[in-house]
């Protein structure tokens, strides 16, 4: 429950954090969109102000205009007026798209007292937000009045226009962000349902298991009275149903194992201990069923001990369960060598045998599990798939490597790597 928090916890903060630095990105944009458009504000100003420097069309019509002189005209001064501000409205708005500015804008052209010549039709609803951007106008129109001149260009809602311009970022980025909250919710909810979904089937298999467990012990004493006390032609009859009983108890106790384990979510009980004197025991029981059921065994224990923090109960079973299998995924007459040496800072145990081997595409999925192999000489060997998971839990829960090398039709190796105590 705590590690559901948890994640939650970190995934509210990566997303809060993720927005933080998209927010930063926007205003890092909105700075140089501000930058750019006072730029080109600059180099705008800059060709009006040479325009209107000289006497043309425009500056003739403006001059009539601001000067009250309609002799030029066959107009009224109302007229001149509107058509002077039209056609300064044009010549502003041709100058401003030309350099990138495609806002709503104003002008007003006065003089230094504030005496309004001419203003543009637009009225702005909030004047203190106004951005203003005055050209003092040089040449023919202050010299036609004899009076400085200065020509306001006058822009509202320009946060809004930067906005717009920043369209491509924003928009993207808004996007791909929800996307990412609705992939990370999607799978947690996933996972938590597929965790409930292995949760209730391990519970299952568990009660099921320890439900197995009562009619299995009572057919094992069962079959032992009645192996003592029967006929002698009935005996062996028997022995081989007392045999798969066995088997089905050693399944099942497997399986208990290591649903115990996952439910205390990993937990041994480790501590210092000379692993040597139970390889010893362990290979000379492993020598006498050999020596009874007929096949090769041999082991080597280089060293005089094995010191190291581990749980000699899981590690026996692990290691136990490599010599089972190698015996079972033998072709005939069983050959399997177990082998163990220091090297370095690990304690390294090796089974080998001459069995029907592995191939590649199966290599890596032997440690899944529930896997079987599940073609070509393996059909003859029984199993659920847990041995092996079961063996690679254990030695990564005592901080071990284990390896394996095989070749089809020649043999494998499964090598562990235990860590062994510095002072050893």
């Amino acid at each position: 429950m705590f590690k559901k928090y948890l994640y939650i916890i970190l995934f509210i903060v990566a997303i809060i954090g993720l927005s933080y630095v998209q927010y930063q990105y926007f205003r890092i944009g909105l700075n140089l969109a501000g930058t750019q458009f006072n730029e080109n504000m600059g180099d705008a100003a800059k060709e009006i102000k040479n325009e209107l420097k000289i006497k043309n069309e425009l500056t003739f019509l403006v001059g009539s205009a601001i000067s009250k002189d309609d002799l030029s005209f066959r107009l009224s001064m109302d007229s001149i007026q509107d058509a002077s501000i039209y056609f300064m409205n044009e010549f502003l708005q041709d100058k401003l798209l030309e350099h990138g500015i495609k806002t709503g804008y104003g002008f007003s052209l006065y003089q230094k007292d504030s005496t309004a010549y001419l203003s543009s039709k637009d009225s702005f609803t909030d004047e203190d937000k106004l951005l203003r951007y005055p050209i003092i106008l040089e040449g023919y129109l202050p010299d036609l009045l004899g009076k400085r001149l200065i020509l306001e260009l006058q822009f509202e809602n320009v946060n809004r226009y930067f906005l717009s311009q920043l369209n491509g970022l924003t928009i993207p980025s808004i996007v791909f962000l929800f996307i990412i909250i609705f992939v990370i919710v999607w799978v947690y909810r996933a996972f938590y349902l597929q965790m409930n979904l292995i949760t209730t089937t391990n519970e299952f298999i568990n009660n099921l298991t320890h439900e197995l467990k009562t009619p299995v012990f009572t057919i094992g004493v069962a079959t032992k009275i009645l192996q003592e006390k029967g006929h002698e032609d009935e005996r062996e009859l028997i022995g081989m149903i007392r045999k798969q009983v066995d088997k089905l108890k050693g399944q099942i106790d497997k399986v208990l194992e290591l649903g115990s384990i996952e439910r205390k979510r990993g937990f041994i009980n480790k501590k210092e201990i000379d692993l040597k004197p139970m390889l010893i025991e362990l290979s000379s029981n492993f020598e006498q069923v050999s020596k009874l059921e007929n096949f090769e065994f041999s082991f080597d224990l280089k060293g005089e001990s094995y010191m190291t923090m581990a749980d000699e109960y899981h590690l026996e079973n692990a290691i136990n369960g490599l010599l089972e299998n190698a015996k079972k995924y033998s072709r005939e007459k069983a050959v399997i060598a177990l082998e163990a040496y220091k090297e370095g800072k690990y304690l390294i145990i090796k089974v080998r045998d001459r069995g029907i081997g592995i191939n590649a595409d199966d290599l890596k999925k032997i440690f899944d599990k529930y896997y079987r192999v599940s073609d070509g000489d393996l059909h003859h060997a029984k199993g659920y798939g847990l041995g092996l998971n079961y063996v690679k839990r254990i030695v990564h829960l005592h901080k071990g490597k284990i390896e394996v090398e095989s070749t089809v039709h020649e043999g494998s190796t499964f090598v562990l790597k235990i860590p062994l105590l510095k002072n050893d």
